[in-house]
């Protein structure tokens, strides 16, 4: 028996595979809120009550926005073979470039699109940072990555505590409020800011198009498939992996602008900023098999069961760490389903 990769992985295959691990999930599920007292129907339409209800709908939908920023950029990166697991620290840098400019920079009509440069580009420069160790010195983009997000981390948590610290209520950290021209539009009364809705789509749709219908595009696929081929073909290597992290780091950085400009309105504590989109990211854009047009459909589904999460812990007497365990255990079935399905077991005498 020898487990490999299936080049040509048929629909029914994938459908089949995603069916058998979700139905083994809600199995799991179902017998753990047995275990708690809690009828298992009425847990699962706690779980799907997002998508009856308008404002659980507004609900999805905020937590899309950052995975379909992130998901998009590291479908691209991913793609052409750079390993960004850094987004949460970029997302981070983001957000304390948004929360300088609004804070000490003086306000006016352009303080939103300064925001978004300067947050932007931190990102984009946090990532890039990874990738020149690559190009220059070899260094696995994974671990220094993986890494920066803690350097970023610790960064917010000085600065919402000692230089840009605002006034302390009920134990929390966090900046001053910030002034009107800098607070991204909602829809309603909801915490979607529909200009960073409206900015992640266009972001799957461009990234789609530049890496399926441009000659650049073709150069990064060819990269992240075969970088000997790309070598042969006299294609510079380092020069696309440095492009790809920006672009990635860039779209990053948006999502750490938005969750601050559009929602908290002020820099807050690492753990109330982002709950752990950056990593909840790479899932929607491993779903999407590299094309960031389908992002547009993996960061819904990923939006759904965190919100469906959400209703979970507000609606029933259980633990909140044990609700935790319906997210985590409905996303490792979408992993083990997606593994699943593009490999295949082959027997052999």
């Amino acid at each position: 028996m020898r487990l490999e990769l299936d080049p040509n992985p048929r629909p029914q295959k994938t459908f089949l595979a995603y069916a058998l691990f979700l139905l083994l999930a809600f199995l799991l599920l179902g017998a753990l809120f047995l275990a708690y007292g809690v009828s298992p129907l009425k847990a699962y339409a706690l779980l799907l009550s997002p998508l009856t209800d308008p404002l659980g709908l507004a609900e999805i939908a905020r937590r899309t926005i950052p995975l379909l920023l992130i998901g998009a950029g590291l479908s691209l990166a991913f793609r052409v073979g750079f390993f960004n697991i850094g987004a949460e620290g970029q997302l981070l840098l983001g957000a304390v470039g948004a929360a300088y400019a609004a804070l000490f920079l003086p306000v006016g009509p352009w303080t939103l699109p300064l925001m978004f440069l300067l947050g932007g580009g931190l990102g984009a420069i946090w990532a890039g940072l990874a990738a020149w160790l690559r190009v220059r010195f070899g260094a696995s983009e994974i671990l220094t990555t993986l890494m920066q997000n803690y350097l970023a981390y610790y960064l917010v948590v000085y600065l919402v505590a000692g230089p840009w610290k605002g006034q302390l209520v009920f134990g929390f950290l966090y900046t001053d409020r910030f002034p009107q021209e800098a607070q991204l539009p909602r829809l309603g009364e909801t915490l979607v800011h529909w200009p960073t809705l409206l900015l992640g789509v266009a972001a799957a749709v461009i990234l789609h198009l530049l890496l399926f219908r441009t000659p650049l595009g073709f150069a990064f696929r060819v990269q992240g498939e075969n970088p000997l081929a790309a070598r042969y073909l006299g294609l510079p290597g380092g020069r696309l992996l440095f492009l790809t992290a920006l672009i990635s780091g860039l779209l990053s950085g948006f999502a750490g602008v938005g969750e601050v400009a559009g929602i908290h309105l002020r820099l807050l504590e690492p753990a109330q900023i982002s709950l752990g989109y950056g990593f909840t990211a790479i899932l929607a854009a491993w779903l999407a098999r590299g094309r960031p047009l389908l992002v547009l459909l993996t960061a819904p589904l990923l939006g759904l069961i965190l919100a469906g999460g959400d209703a979970l812990k507000l609606s029933l007497s259980m633990p909140f760490r044990v609700v935790d365990v319906v997210s985590g255990l409905l996303l490792l079935a979408l992993i083990g389903a997606e593994a699943s399905s593009r490999h295949r077991i082959l027997w052999r005498r």
